[in-house]
């Protein structure tokens, strides 16, 4: 009886971790192959990538579950793919962008090793942080309205299916956007008569020698690594503590800076504490004692690393998808990082005027001498802060 206890206690859990790998991989994949596309990175590079990325932040969950007893949970950073995908093509192409992710990783880690690093990112203000990623995010989140144009029949129902279950289950309603996405890529498939070579579907992990370039390092390097530890991190440690976890903050940044290193010669962009979905495996609903919500986090690792067998698949069938299918998918599922960010950035009338500066410099997309406009939002941000703040007293 003692045994049929323990089994039915643990499944709770398990099935939440899996949940949270799930509604994880499937609501914003096609976020990070965009972003991956976006840099210079091939089908085999792109499929790559995503598979290093599902296998390192499953191992990360793992170890930092088991480790501390807490439903810790690792993502790959969304809104660093987005910074990809609005960067674009990068000074020495996709090595560097490798390259770039390689100095991402050390940056991480020098967080952990280096505390005055954490506090010098902590005076940069949080508004204009956030108003740097809502302008990188806008023209992805823009896609939808451009795909009803480009092709209604394909986009249509996506965005229905993601209404009606944001209304009826908020929390599936991107992963089955996806789902209908799937659909209309079936249908096309069966009247086009698209055909996929089965070899390459097999999960393969592709090696590329990292270089490294100036463009690459201040245009992609600093961005991803500003908005991951601002949007993902930081978050990923607030929510853990509203539900009574402290994080281990060193650890944590040692976990998710190695393996962000060991992905990166495969494609890995960066992986980061959960922050969103963090709630699935910490919340009460995963596990009513919360001394065994650790398992939650184990589950949630194993499962990624078990999805990661589709990351060929996944390349595939966006190769295949009519015209703006896939894009509606990746901007529906930004919708909710747009708006956060765009919340947060204009929340202080007195730092509005330069998260505007950042936001619109952000999102034109312009890049200078080499370096992309995520960076340059930044720095005009902060000037014009600097300008206008200039010789008034803090509050």
């Amino acid at each position: 009886m003692t045994d049929t206890h323990e089994r039915r206690s643990l499944s709770r859990p398990i099935v939440a971790g899996v949940v949270t790998a799930l509604v994880g991989v499937t609501s914003s994949f096609a976020v990070v192959l965009t972003g991956l596309d976006a840099v210079g990175a091939d089908r085999a590079e792109a499929a790559s990538g995503l598979l290093v990325l599902c296998l390192t932040m499953g191992v990360a969950s793992i170890v930092l579950a088991w480790r501390y007893r807490m439903p810790i949970t690792v993502a790959w950073s969304t809104p660093g793919a987005a910074v990809l995908a609005a960067t674009g093509a990068v000074e020495g192409g996709w090595p560097a962008a490798v390259g770039a992710f390689l100095v991402t990783a050390a940056l991480i880690l020098l967080t952990a090793l280096w505390p005055q690093l954490g506090r010098l990112i902590a005076r940069i203000p949080p508004s204009i942080a956030q108003a740097m990623l809502a302008g990188v995010l806008l023209p992805l989140c823009l896609a939808p309205v451009g795909g009803l144009v480009a092709n209604p029949w394909g986009v249509v129902p996506v965005i229905v299916t993601w209404l009606v279950f944001m209304r009826l289950a908020p929390r599936w309603a991107v992963p089955l956007a996806f789902v209908a996405a799937s659909v209309v890529v079936g249908v096309h498939v069966a009247v086009t008569g698209a055909a996929i070579d089965p070899a390459l579907l097999v999960p393969r992990l592709a090696f590329t020698a990292p270089t490294l370039t100036f463009g690459a390092v201040a245009g992609l390097a600093l961005p991803l690594f500003l908005v991951t530890m601002a949007s993902q991190n930081v978050p990923g440690v607030a929510i853990m503590r509203s539900f009574g976890f402290e994080v281990p903050w060193r650890p944590a940044m040692l976990v998710t800076g190695i393996g962000t290193a060991l992905g990166a010669p495969a494609g890995g962009h960066a992986i980061n504490l959960a922050a969103i979905s963090a709630a699935l495996a910490a919340a009460p609903d995963a596990e009513p004692d919360p001394h065994r919500r650790w398992v939650a986090g184990v589950s949630t690792g194993g499962a990624a690393i078990v999805l990661g067998g589709l990351s060929a698949a996944l390349v595939a069938l966006v190769v295949v998808a009519p015209e703006a299918v896939i894009p509606a998918v990746a901007g529906i599922a930004l919708f909710g990082a747009f708006g956060s960010a765009v919340q947060q950035a204009i929340d202080d009338p007195g730092e509005r005027m330069p998260a505007v500066v950042t936001f619109l410099v952000a999102a034109s997309g312009v890049a200078i001498a080499g370096v992309s406009a995520a960076f340059w939002a930044l720095v005009a941000g902060l000037v014009v802060r600097e300008v206008l703040h200039a010789g008034r007293r803090p509050h």
